[in-house]
């Protein structure tokens, strides 16, 4: 069974595939139509017929889930803390050796198909020398381009806006009000007013990019959705299902935990401490929708993100890193890998009925 991370990374990767074989059908069509009827073709054309049609689809098609690989599982961790510049410099230099490299592969296998002769025969040979160095390439190369253009775009978008709300947006999933029954972690950075004034700003926002670059492998890992950022504040949500199949959403606090703990000295070193959080958890349903006229956004509206956010606010009296409402609990099928304990009822601030709260006080993760 995949895991979340994989699925995650195979959804992200088919965009690429598929940009890539809409516009390498535009190109193989248009084409045709340019070339049909004309008897002096140039030298170095290959006349499309099905078979060629079929194999330079399926080769750009395979081109765009490679740069998709590349993007999703490579290039975008390396080049993650670089300036846009940098990004764009390194990855075209990266690409442009790419693709000169899959022409010289490709252009062969096509010619030996269509003159329906062995891919080491000299005539083949003779003719790439010639496509590289014809008017032809050239525009093999501004179409490669386009494509490539067109698909890091969409990977640029989407890495800023969030795949699921692209897709969303696309979609048009939320033009309509919907409702939904989703979990909420509220995660809040401790004393973050003290460590932004030992820092000052420059220093504090390198340390919360650092944070949230560190949190964000365990929300991907236990099927989370980083719905904001409220400065030092993050807001996780999953769809019902997901949070409570395999306890995900409180696993994703303690891979956290887990994440900050292993570069404990590189923090220590670079910022003189280690950042630390708190969370409450609540679930509940609450109705999403697209808003908003000058920018779009998609929002929750609901009691739970208000009941949340307060759970969360009551870690410090409980002197706790972790609250959890009593119905969460109940949903969830904490076994002997958790060691609960309950707070007793609070009255949360604007509610009427009292929330039982409890919190966790160990957790061992099995077999790892």
């Amino acid at each position: 069974m995949l895991s979340a991370k994989a699925k995650r990374n195979i959804s992200r990767i088919i965009p690429f595939g598929i940009i890539w074989f809409v516009f390498g059908m535009i190109y193989f069509v248009t084409e045709t139509a340019a070339t049909d009827g004309i008897v002096q073709r140039p030298t170095v054309a290959i006349e499309i017929d099905l078979k060629i049609f079929i194999f330079g689809t399926m080769a750009n098609t395979i081109l765009g889930l490679f740069v998709g690989a590349a993007e999703v599982l490579y290039l975008n961790r390396i080049f993650a803390k670089k300036s846009l510049t940098r990004k764009i410099l390194y990855k075209t230099l990266f690409y442009t050796i790419i693709m000169f490299v899959i022409i010289v592969i490709a252009y062969p296998i096509a010619t030996s198909m269509e003159l329906n002769i062995h891919i080491l025969d000299k005539i083949v040979w003779n003719k790439l020398s010639l496509f590289l160095t014809s008017f032809t390439f050239l525009s093999t190369v501004f179409q490669l381009a386009g494509q490539l253009g067109i698909s890091l775009f969409y990977a640029e978008i989407s890495e800023h806006i969030g795949q699921g709300k692209l897709i969303n947006f696309f979609t048009g999933k939320y033009h309509s009000p919907k409702v939904e029954k989703r979990i909420f972690m509220f995660l809040d950075m401790k004393s973050s007013t003290t460590i932004a004034e030992k820092l000052g700003h420059i220093k504090y926002f390198e340390l919360l990019s650092e944070y949230y670059f560190d949190l964000s492998e365990a929300i991907i890992k236990y099927s989370g959705e980083i719905y904001q950022y409220i400065g030092d504040e993050i807001v996780v949500s999953w769809k019902y299902k997901e949070g409570i199949e395999n306890n995900n959403c409180i696993k994703c606090f303690f891979a956290m935990k887990e994440s900050l703990n292993k570069r404990a000295d590189w923090y220590n070193n670079n910022f003189g401490q280690v950042p630390t959080f708190k969370a409450g958890f609540h679930f509940g349903e609450v109705t999403a929708g697209e808003i908003g006229v000058l920018k779009k956004e998609i929002i929750f509206t609901g009691d739970v993100l208000n009941s949340t956010a307060r759970i969360q606010g009551l870690c410090n009296q409980y002197k706790v890193d972790l609250l959890i409402s009593g119905d969460l609990i109940k949903s969830l099928n904490l076994d002997s890998e958790f060691q609960i304990k309950s707070l007793g009822k609070n009255k949360l601030r604007g509610k009427i009925e009292n929330i039982e709260l409890y919190t966790i006080l160990l957790y061992q993760l099995l077999g790892r």
